[in-house]
């Protein structure tokens, strides 16, 4: 087959017609003809059906339109590439990127790279759109790339995630919204707008968030869209427009003050930007790696591997400025198309029971509620293309509540405190009365000297010690971590015959002791003795830590048919617990925002979440990794006290399903 009888083809094809294409080529319509017969006769099928004065494509002409341009680009590279071997100019790389790429965060590295090579020839092509940074790779115009967007969703190219940038609202210093820390898109839809030109970057990762978030942008009352950065600049400062934008962009007017940058709440994690590198070239890169150090002689793998050095010195740095160990999470970076989505053949609801009071528990609730972390780590594909989600949050106090709505299937998710936890693991021994089953699928937070929950009592108390509790009455939230804390110690003590425990029914963070009661001390669960502290009417009985010497701990449960029919929603959930917790220690405004959301003191928020890491006793801390060594031991103490016995028959292989948070971490 020569590639000139293809070129025709593809421009009858384009056509579907024999006259338009002969003129389009500059030859006759005769020659045209025949050089459709002649690849027709080299394949053995025909390219069209003629219908008269008209042709129509068969499949195999259907097949060679879809697949022929990938061959002329080919031809096209080639011959480009053995020109200038021909011309002596083998010794210079094409460089290919966004426009915002272009204008601030790449020039750093050619400066680097021509430094340690100045031999080698730099050419930098900056693209206005995506899809032109795309088209360029696949026809060989450039022999690299560097974009915000993910195409890994093309065969021919491999996206490798190298750096992070972050999307912002942007406004005017004067502007007065400048001087705000956190704002959301929601909040500012009746607002003036210039938004970012269609096929840019920024506007695939603004549009495909809304569309997470059910908004369009038709839903902004006045918007203006541009593709210039002058343009974009001068809507800001001259015309006070609030504009989106990502940190990449318009860094000398941010730099000189002429612009702000402020935090975006649905653009609260980091994004990715990757290198572009055709997957031919990737693979020949992998099979010649040679020892460190030593480069190779082909000025491109220099270049990727200069790349690489950078992106994992970068990304040590960034390490060494947080405190937090955790899992690193960013958003997931859009596509290159942003398609409609399907009509909703079916709705999926999911339904989960939170303590957004409980501080400790906010990475998996509040956060990720206010975040729109969930919506967007949702699968969208597959048997989820169709599906309409809607997510429904209920708040409780305590976890008794939320382990009671697991069993009647009112609940998919729940998070609970170690006592309730394991009250849902419990199978039932009655066929006629069968218990929802659950799974166990991640923690939450812990507290690894136990101080996590403890027993209170009033200021001029008397009581100074747990025998003093002795024919006493406690009053404790039933089936919560405090409660069971409080029957392990009482059972430590030999007092749990000796204490009467009360139940606090309507327990209220507003009103912690209920009215009339004739409790001598209540026992708690963070934070609520530390808000009953925080005000000088209640101290701990016991300054120690706890005397069973357990730690204590949360974690995510789901109902196991649940767990079982949408694996990939329980995945997605714990993607964006990972996440949360992320944005919780590292981002400087966390703890103000969380103290708004669940309208509590920001000194107990920090009391009762660490939030810079700082080991101080009695603080919980971020963990996802189920402590199976934990739970044995909370089941031993627990299974000895009556009414507690059927703990000790839940099956731990079966409850503890860990392969859900190994899948959500690596998808990271």
């Amino acid at each position: 087959m020569e590639i000139y009888h293809l070129r025709v083809f593809l421009e009858v094809a384009r056509y579907l017609s024999f006259t338009e294409a002969a003129d389009a080529l500059n030859l006759t319509q005769p020659a045209v003809s025949a050089k459709i017969k002649s690849l027709e006769a080299h394949l053995g099928v025909a390219l069209f059906h003629r219908l008269g004065r008209k042709i129509q494509l068969t499949a195999v002409g259907t097949y060679l339109l879809e697949a022929g341009p990938s061959l002329l680009a080919l031809e096209s590279r080639l011959i480009n590439e053995i020109n200038e071997i021909k011309q002596g100019k083998h010794s210079r790389i094409k460089i290919g990127s966004t426009t915002s790429i272009a204008s601030g965060w790449l020039p750093k590295l050619l400066f680097k790279y021509h430094q340690k090579y100045p031999g080698i020839e730099l050419e930098c092509l900056p693209f206005d759109t995506v899809q032109k940074l795309h088209q360029a790779m696949t026809v060989g115009d450039v022999d690299i790339g560097f974009a915000e967007t993910n195409l890994d969703g093309f065969d021919e190219i491999e996206s490798l995630p190298i750096d992070s940038f972050q999307y912002f609202l942007m406004v005017a210093a004067d502007h007065r919204l400048a001087n705000c820390k956190w704002l959301s898109l929601q909040e500012l839809m009746s607002e003036a707008w210039v938004f970012p030109a269609a096929g840019t970057p920024e506007h695939f990762a603004l549009e495909g968030r809304l569309s997470e978030l059910g908004i369009q942008l038709s839903d902004f009352k006045h918007r203006e869209f541009v593709q210039a950065p002058s343009l974009f600049s001068t809507f800001l400062t001259q015309g006070h427009y609030l504009g989106f934008g990502s940190g990449l962009q318009l860094s000398t007017e941010r730099q000189t003050k002429l612009l702000v940058g402020i935090p975006l709440q649905e653009f609260a994690l980091d994004y990715q930007l990757f290198m572009l590198m055709p997957k031919r070239l990737s693979k020949a890169n992998r099979r010649s790696q040679k020892p460190r150090g030593e480069l190779s002689a082909e000025p491109l793998k220099q270049f990727i591997r200069l790349v690489s050095e950078e992106s994992k010195r970068n990304q040590r740095i960034k390490l060494q400025q947080q405190s937090f160990s955790g899992a690193a999470a960013h958003l997931q970076s859009p596509g290159l198309l942003i398609r409609p989505s399907a009509a909703s053949s079916e709705t999926q609801t999911i339904s989960i029971g939170t303590q957004n009071k409980t501080i400790q528990t906010v990475t998996a609730g509040v956060i990720i509620q206010k975040l729109g972390l969930l919506e967007h780590f949702l699968p969208r594909s597959g048997q989820y293309s169709k599906t309409n989600f809607k997510i429904k949050w209920h708040d409780f106090t305590s976890g008794a509540p939320i382990a009671d709505k697991l069993q009647s299937q009112q609940l998919d998710i729940g998070i609970l405190g170690d006592y309730p936890l394991l009250l849902s693991g419990i199978t039932s021994q009655d066929s006629s009365s069968p218990l929802t089953n659950t799974r166990l699928v991640s923690f939450v937070a812990s507290n690894p000297d136990g101080t996590g929950n403890t027993i209170i009592v009033p200021h001029g108390s008397a009581l100074n010690s747990l025998d003093d509790l002795r024919h006493r009455v406690i009053a404790v939230p039933f089936a919560s971590s405090a409660h069971g804390m409080l029957m392990r110690t009482l059972s430590q003590e030999k007092l749990l015959h000796d204490v009467t425990l009360t139940s606090i029914d309507n327990l209220s963070v507003n009103r912690l002791t209920p009215q009339n009661a004739k409790a001598d001390g209540y026992a708690y669960f963070a934070p609520l003795h530390e808000i009953a502290s925080h005000h000088g009417r209640f101290r701990r009985l016991v300054d120690a830590p706890d005397v069973t010497g357990l730690p204590t701990f949360h974690g995510i449960v789901v109902r196991e048919n649940f767990a079982e029919e949408h694996p990939d929603i329980v995945v997605a959930y714990l993607k964006a617990l990972i996440a949360a917790q992320h944005w919780y220690m590292t981002t400087p405004s966390a703890l103000s925002l969380v103290s708004n959301w669940v309208r509590l003191d920001p000194e107990i928020v920090s009391k009762t979440l660490d939030y810079h890491q700082t080991n101080h006793a009695g603080l919980f801390f971020p963990e996802t990794q189920i402590r199976t060594d934990w739970i044995t031991e909370h089941i031993q103490q627990l299974k000895i006290i009556p009414g507690n016995e059927q703990l000790g028959d839940i099956d731990m292989n079966t409850w503890i399903q860990p392969e859900f948070l190994e899948t959500a971490v690596n998808s990271f």
